[in-house]
């Protein structure tokens, strides 16, 4: 087996860009369970941008907005709404997998850089990914303090969270970007050649289409298996696809959804219904025949059908997941919770019936 040039430890954060820092990781505290563990701002002599870090689990959200109309966070506010623009990988060096992408084809955004403090040195350095998105290579190995330089310590770092308990989120198991109708394939390559990625599944539209829709998806991932990206662009339909909605809205391509995983979907889900978070819901008809499509599982069928989850099976075991409706006004960003029994899928048994939902969606929208 070839040598991994571009060898990544895990999924170090993912950064939004916001047009309210503060409002949102309020929302992602009392909704979704995260800490505050870490803040950027004025307070801490930054004079551009304020920045909130919110963990639960091993995911770290970072919640980025600028202080002033200039700022390239306010025009990819203005432009994008609220959205993913840094997906950020640790990495053991960050110049060298710099040096080993920029020189495959990828298109260098930072350049290697060392930041010091009295907590050690932070290297980091960024590629551009599709869209305006950037992927940023961090080595923490030399640095012990509070998320990065510049940033301060908040209530979370020392265990005072208040009330705000997690909602068993636990790490990130994939990340769906959305491209332009026949670029799918450009970044498919743009992930196997720069970065040494390998295709794990690709799904056409016979596999994810409706009467009206259909969508296209390839999944890239990395060396080691810890880093998904599925690649999406829309199919030709008799209507507009989920897919040309988010591009359309997002006004370009982009991260569409993160999925999270955790331990326990059905006490996950519970919580994050009581906290006001909207989820995607299936006819109460799939529910009839689940466990003849899917055979034995572990979790009562009336309790998925009361929450709206949903279950798929493959030659390794199961999966259970879930879909959030976009977590903003625009019909972009949105979550998905899954839990893995064995399976390594994406809930391809899911598909049709997903769709229907996210069409019946569109169609209050007055976007199908």
């Amino acid at each position: 087996m070839s040598e991994d040039f571009l060898p990544i430890k895990g999924m170090d954060h993912v950064e939004f860009y916001v047009g309210n820092a503060k409002q949102a990781a309020h929302y992602y505290r009392t909704g979704f369970g995260f800490t505050h563990t870490a803040y950027s701002g004025l307070e801490t002599g930054n004079r551009q941008t304020a920045s909130y870090v919110m963990e639960q689990g091993k995911i770290r959200l970072v919640l980025t907005t600028a202080l002033g109309p200039d700022h390239p966070v306010s025009r990819h506010t203005y432009l994008h709404g609220d959205g993913v623009a840094v997906i950020a990988m640790e990495v053991p060096d960050a110049a060298s997998a710099y040096a080993e992408s920029t020189k495959r084809g990828a298109t260098g955004a930072i350049a290697p850089t060392a930041v010091e403090d009295e907590y050690g040195v932070f290297r980091y350095s960024a590629i551009r990914c599709y869209g305006d998105t950037i992927i940023k290579f961090v080595d923490r190995s030399g640095y012990r303090g509070p998320f990065s330089p510049g940033y301060a310590a908040r209530n979370g770092a020392n265990g005072q969270n208040g009330r705000h308990k997690g909602v068993g989120l636990a790490s990130i198991d994939h990340m769906v970007g959305n491209v332009e109708l026949g670029a799918m394939n450009r970044w498919v390559e743009f992930f196997a050649h720069t970065m040494g990625f390998s295709q794990l599944l690709h799904f056409d539209d016979k596999d994810i289409s409706t009467e009206y829709s259909a969508l296209m998806s390839k999944v890239m991932q990395n060396g080691n298996g810890k880093i998904k990206f599925p690649i999406n662009e829309p199919a030709e339909g008799k209507k507009k696809s989920q897919i040309q909605e988010y591009l359309d809205y997002y006004y370009g391509p982009g991260v569409q959804h993160i999925a999270c995983t955790t331990g326990n979907i059905i006490e996950t889900v519970t919580q994050l219904q009581e906290n006001g978070i909207e989820f995607l819901r299936v006819p109460t008809t799939y529910y009839e025949v689940l466990e003849e499509r899917v055979g034995k599982i572990n979790e009562p069928v009336d309790k998925l059908a009361e929450l709206g989850i949903l279950v798929d099976r493959d030659e390794e075991g199961y999966l259970l997941q879930i879909f959030t409706k976009p977590v903003e006004d625009r019909p972009t960003v949105f979550y998905e919770i899954i839990e893995r029994h064995g399976s390594r899928g994406f809930g391809k048994g899911n598909f049709k019936a997903l769709f229907e939902s996210i069409e019946r969606e569109q169609a209050l929208r007055g976007n199908l």
